[in-house]
């Protein structure tokens, strides 16, 4: 939404805000950004006069429930009242005159897009872009930019309470660029066929001379690319049209980019982890495939890639130990995370510090998850996450997470606070530890906290 903003804002629209809430980073990108954002939710925050209010997915923000998104629906009833948008909508509205280059999949969009702006500014092609994240390459999340492309992530959850629709379809996409497919938002998709009907509908919509660029490696890729109807260009890792060969992990890792056999260029990167490999691989079949920057020029943008805020970037570099940051919202980005880890620190003990998601790792359908998700982890902390949603599905208790996590032979131990969280795992790190946060909140500040706490006990 605060990405969202911004491309409003620099269209020349003015924007205002609000939420129960707001955290860091994002209220420091809105404080820097001057944008208004007011909180907690109430009806005197919109604006007399507000041409449309754009209302999240929420799940607090119904009618039912929140008086501010009541007095939306009741000014929007009125004659001559704002129009009620949502998040997809207005990208569908400030993306429709250029060329609409849509990242989807299950895991890696984000990255992706990322890659792709980075990419593709440095070559002076100038995209406008939304990344519903905090890139360090580019330096910002959102951008309208003179050149035709337009870059958007997009996510295959519904479009808001009110719009069931998957909100990439309301992007109108010139190209796709499909990054891994596996069984994600169960609450929304229970079954397999449920979660790829979306993508179906976004892959027909793409026009006949577009082009769809699409990985591999997915446990749903290879059923979900056999029936597609359209010609395809595909990459992995060691597999597709586009592959990543000859890598070599380390520090600085690098690997061969190919095509059809063919050496087509070296590429050095500093992120970590085979799926951040594969991104760039994407990228690179995208973006030579359609012929928009040179083989060296694409090398190069890789090569000075910095990543995303909470994608497996560094906390600290004034610490001895190592210490990232991975989005930890499903089964697969945590176990991505996990192999990264392992790979480039094999021979540190990896602590996990890990909060569930309330719409995934909470669910009772998913709690098999735990069975293995932290193989390869020496020790695990389970932060215990706000009970928001419990009404959606049946929620399990951080005593019940514990419980599996024990019994699948995981070393567990339950964290109630950020207090208790600086107490307990504080008083259990090594200095060679590598250390992985995952989560998709703030796991009670400790993001910050226990970075601090290791530059003190254990400066570089």
């Amino acid at each position: 939404m605060s990405a969202t903003a911004i491309l409003l804002r620099d269209s020349g629209v003015a924007v205002t805000g609000s939420d129960e809430a707001i955290y860091p980073p994002i209220s420091h990108v809105l404080a820097a950004e001057k944008i208004d954002c007011r909180t907690p939710y109430a009806p005197h925050n919109i604006p007399e006069g507000a041409d449309a209010i754009v209302i999240g997915k929420n799940a607090r923000l119904v009618p039912q429930t929140n008086a501010e998104v009541a007095e939306a629906f009741s000014r929007a009833a009125k004659p001559g009242g704002p129009k009620i948008l949502s998040f997809a909508d207005v990208l569908g509205l400030l993306s429709q005159n250029h060329e609409s280059i849509v990242a989807a999949g299950s895991f890696g969009k984000t990255t992706s897009v990322s890659m792709l702006a980075h990419c593709l500014s440095s070559a002076g092609v100038d995209p406008s872009w939304m990344i519903g994240a905090l890139p360090l390459s580019p330096p910002y999340a959102a951008h309208i930019g003179k050149g035709r492309a337009f870059l958007l992530e997009g996510d295959e959850y519904p479009s808001s309470n009110t719009d069931n629709s998957s909100k990439f379809l309301h992007y109108h996409p010139d190209h796709v660029l499909l990054t891994p497919l596996a069984h994600d938002h169960v609450n929304v998709f229970p079954t397999i066929e449920d979660y790829l009907a979306p993508f179906h509908q976004l892959i027909d919509l793409v026009p006949v001379d577009g082009i769809v660029v699409a990985a591999m490696s997915g446990e749903l890729s290879a059923p979900f690319l056999g029936a597609l109807k359209r010609p395809i260009v595909t990459f992995g890792i060691g597999i597709g049209d586009w592959r990543a060969e000859n890598i070599r992990y380390g520090e600085r890792s690098t690997f061969d980019l190919t095509h059809q056999g063919r050496l087509v260029t070296r590429v050095e990167t500093g992120q970590l982890g085979a799926h951040n490999i594969e991104n760039m691989v994407g990228v690179g079949a995208f973006v030579l495939t359609r012929g928009m920057v040179s083989a060296a020029r694409y090398a190069e943008s890789m090569g000075s890639f910095r990543g995303i805020v909470r994608r497996l970037d560094r906390k600290s570099d004034k610490t001895a130990l190592q210490m990232f940051e991975g989005f930890g919202s499903s089964y697969d980005k945590a176990r991505s995370a996990i192999a990264a880890m392992k790979l480039h620190f094999p021979q540190r003990r990896l602590v996990a510090v890990f909060e569930p998601h309330t719409f995934s790792w909470r669910n009772r359908r998913t709690l098999h998850w735990y069975d293995d998700a932290f193989e390869g982890c020496d020790k695990v902390f389970i932060y215990e996450p706000a009970a928001q949603g419990a009404g959606t599905h049946e929620q399990v208790s951080l005593d019940e997470i514990i419980a599996r996590v024990r019994a699948a032979g995981f070393d567990a131990t339950p964290v109630t606070s950020g207090q208790d969280g600086i107490d307990v795992i504080g008083a259990q790190l090594h200095g060679d530890d590598a250390v992985l946060f995952l989560s998709s909140g703030d796991l009670g500040g400790l993001i910050e906290a226990l970075p601090a706490l290791a530059e003190q006990r254990w400066p570089k």
